[in-house]
C-alpha cells in the first residue's frame, strides 16, 4: 500500500520571529513541498494564539496560490462553528474560481479556541450543534444545488470545492462516512479516539458523489534532523514552548526548569499525550516510525505537521521528509525486516 504525505502548517511565530516571518516561511514551506511532490499543504484555523499566524486560512492560502503553481492547498481546517456556512462558500468558491483544481476545503466542529475569543467573535457558543446541516448546506452552495432557495454563492456555485470532514473523536467519523467524504483525525493533537474513530468511519461509509470508498488521512507531528540527538533537543524545545502556550496562553514565560516540572505534572501531561503520535529523529528514524503509524491508524494519507520553532527547522523537515508521493508500506517492511 503506497501512503503519499502531505503537510498542515500552523504558520508558527517561533521565537525571536514576528507573523511576517511566519507567514513568509509558510510560502518558502508550499514551494519546497511542491518542489518535493506533496499532494497537499493545509492551514489551520486558529484565534488569540501569539505563537500561530494562521487565523485567516482563506487569505493565507490566497497569497500561497499565489506563489505556487501546482501544489493543492487548502483549510484543514476552518472551524465551522464560527463562519455563515454562505460566508465560508463564497471565500473558497473565489479561490477555486482563481486557482482552478487547486483548492480544497476540511471542515472542523471546534472553535478553535477559548469561549472569550469565541463571543469575541460574535459566534453562538451552541453554533456546533448545528454542523452537520451547516456542512450540507455548504455542500449545496459549491454545487448546482444550494439547500436555501433563492440563495447561491458567487463565486462557489458549480465549483465543487472537495470538503473533507475533520475531528478527532467519533462523531466526525460517524458525520464523514453518512455524508460520503473524506475523513481526516486530528491525531497530531488529540490522539485518544484514533483507532476506534478510523474503525467506525471505515464500517459505516457510504459511497457519494464526491467519494466512492472510504480514504482516511492522519495527522502526524515531525521533527527530523541529522542526528536523531538533534532531533530529540528539538522535541524538548517544541514540549517547553508548548507549555507557554497553553499553560501560559503565550503571555507567561516559563524557565526550562519550570516548563520541565509543568510537563511531568498532571496539569502538563496534555502537552506530552498531544504528542503521542510524532517522527522524531534521522531521516531514516521518521521513514520507519511514519511506516509504522501509517499502519496503526489504517490511513491511506499521513499529513505531517513539521512541529519546529522556527521557519528554518520547518524548512529542513520538509527537505528530509520522505518524498511527497510516500511510500509502500509493505515494500519497506519487508526491507527493513
Amino acid at each position: 500500500m503506497n501512503v503519499p504525505l502531505s503537510l498542515l502548517d500552523l504558520a508558527l511565530v517561533g521565537p525571536g520571529e514576528t507573523a511576517a516571518d511566519a507567514l513568509a516561511g509558510s510560502v518558502r514551506i508550499a514551494q519546497l513541498a511542491e518542489a518535493r511532490g506533496f499532494a497537499r499543504v493545509w492551514y489551520a484555523e486558529h484565534h488569540n494564539m501569539a505563537a500561530i499566524a494562521s487565523s485567516a486560512p482563506a487569505v493565507l492560502i490566497a497569497h500561497v496560490a499565489a506563489h505556487t503553481k501546482t501544489i493543492r492547498l487548502g483549510a484543514g481546517g476552518v472551524m465551522l462553528p464560527n463562519h455563515a456556512p454562505l460566508s465560508i462558500a463564497e471565500q473558497y468558491g473565489t479561490l477555486a474560481t482563481l486557482h482552478p483544481g487547486r483548492i480544497e476545503l476540511g471542515l472542523g466542529r471546534a472553535p478553535g479556541t477559548d469561549q472569550v475569543t469565541l463571543r469575541a467573535l460574535r459566534r453562538d457558543a451552541h453554533a456546533a450543534e448545528t454542523f452537520p446541516q451547516d456542512v450540507l448546506e455548504l455542500q449545496g452552495y459549491l454545487s448546482d444545488r444550494t439547500l436555501v432557495p433563492g440563495v447561491e454563492a458567487t463565486p462557489g456555485k458549480g465549483t465543487r470545492v472537495p470538503l473533507y470532514v475533520l475531528g478527532s473523536s467519533t462523531f466526525g467519523a460517524r458525520l464523514a462516512a453518512r455524508l460520503g467524504l473524506p475523513y481526516g483525525f486530528a491525531s497530531h493533537f488529540a490522539p485518544g479516539s484514533l483507532r476506534e474513530a478510523v474503525a467506525l468511519y471505515r464500517a459505516t461509509f457510504k459511497p457519494s458523489e464526491q467519494l466512492a470508498k472510504p480514504y482516511v488521512i492522519a495527522g502526524v507531528n515531525a521533527l527530523v534532523a541529522e542526528t536523531d540527538a538533534d532531533a530529540q533537543r528539538e522535541l524538548t524545545a517544541v514540549r517547553r514552548a508548548r507549555v507557554g502556550w497553553f499553560l501560559g496562553r503565550g503571555r507567561t514565560t516559563f524557565s526550562d526548569d519550570e516548563a520541565d516540572a509543568l510537563l511531568a505534572s498532571p496539569q502538563g501531561a496534555f502537552i506530552t499525550e498531544m504528542m503521542r503520535y510524532a517522527a522524531v529523529g534521522t531521516p531514516d528514524t521518521v521513514r520507519a516510525y511514519l511506516a509504522d503509524f501509517a499502519a496503526l491508524a489504517d490511513a491511506d494519507e499521513l499529513v505531517v505537521s513539521p512541529a519546529g520553532l522556527s521557519v528554518a527547522a520547518r524548512l529542513r523537515c520538509v527537505a528530509l521528509l520522505p518524498p511527497g508521493d510516500g511510500f509502500n508500506i509493505s515494500t519497506f517492511a519487508d526491507s527493513t525486516g
